[in-house]
């Protein structure tokens, strides 16, 4: 953006000039208020058009996982971890989208699900449930019914699933004294059996058989250096912009580090990862090649 082009016109020599640095530049005039809107405008333009089409596309939470008029189960726990009262954001939000879709979701607890399921005349559509209880979602989930977590969805939404799910292959790779960082977005109050500080801590190790150093961080810190890890295991972001998830993601890339979220590391370690990835052919792909 070029100003102050009411003092002073910029020659011709400087436009050149700039069209060779720069992709696409303005002028305007900070006072002129007759001007304001259109420079506002053209300034909109120049960004969105600059832009990595994935930052300003953003893709459905799961409208095009399931057809108009379709059905779907959310599988809820209630544990000390869920918010008195009301349900995380990330199912709200997943509840708003089956219903902008024009379809149903039916909201039940994990031991209630298979009683819920029988009472059905056709199998729904898709199944999705808590992280936490995805072992047990897909050992009672007919094989024919596609199924996924919250988190997963959420990958896809506020990031890049493929990239999550080559992160997660890396977990393979950890050895001994190996560091891993586990990112949180928010900053809650830890409960005794913290998801981020616990149990995916004791999931790592246990399936590892290793002897890891994992570190944790939240809110809006991120480690500047990055390299010292060997993986990164992000939350779903839920409380953070895509633009924000992708620019993490991206740090870590460009650090040569794999990095995977809560819900596909659960997955995989729970060993039941290709089945949750049913409904994304293209991250299931991904899973499946071998170098």
């Amino acid at each position: 953006m070029v100003n102050k082009i009411d003092t002073r016109e910029s020659p011709v020599s400087f436009k050149e000039k700039a069209a060779v640095n720069v992709s696409a530049f303005m002028f305007c005039s900070s006072i002129d208020k007759e001007k304001k809107d259109s420079y506002i405008n053209r300034f909109k333009e120049i960004i969105l058009s600059v832009c990595p089409e994935r930052l300003v596309q953003t893709p459905p939470l799961l409208g095009d996982l399931m057809p108009e008029g379709g059905q779907a189960v959310f599988i809820v726990p209630i544990d000390k971890e869920a918010p008195k009262g009301r349900l995380i954001l990330p199912q709200v939000q997943a509840i708003r989208d089956v219903l902008d879709n024009n379809s149903a979701v039916t909201v039940v607890k994990e031991d209630e699900y298979l009683s819920v399921l029988s009472r059905f005349k056709t199998l729904p559509d898709l199944v999705v449930c808590d992280s936490q209880v995805v072992d047990k979602m897909v050992a009672e989930t007919p094989e024919e019914v596609k199924c996924t977590t919250f988190s997963i969805l959420f990958s896809r939404y506020k990031g890049d699933l493929t990239a999550m799910v080559k992160g997660a292959k890396a977990i393979d790779l950890l050895q001994d004294k190996d560091k891993v960082l586990i990112s949180e977005a928010c900053s809650h109050h830890p409960i005794e059996d913290d998801i981020g500080r616990v149990k995916i801590p004791r999931w790592l190790r246990d399936y590892t058989k290793k002897e890891l150093i994992i570190e944790s961080c939240a809110g809006r810190d991120y480690p500047d250096n990055l390299c010292q890890y060997k993986l990164i295991i992000h939350c779903g972001g839920c409380m953070i912009t895509r633009k924000e998830m992708i620019n993490r993601i991206e740090q870590a890339q460009a650090a040569g580090i794999p990095v995977t979220n809560y819900g596909v590391a659960i997955s995989f370690l729970q060993g039941v990862l290709e089945r949750v990835l049913t409904p994304f052919p293209d991250a299931s792909q991904v899973l499946q090649y071998k170098p």
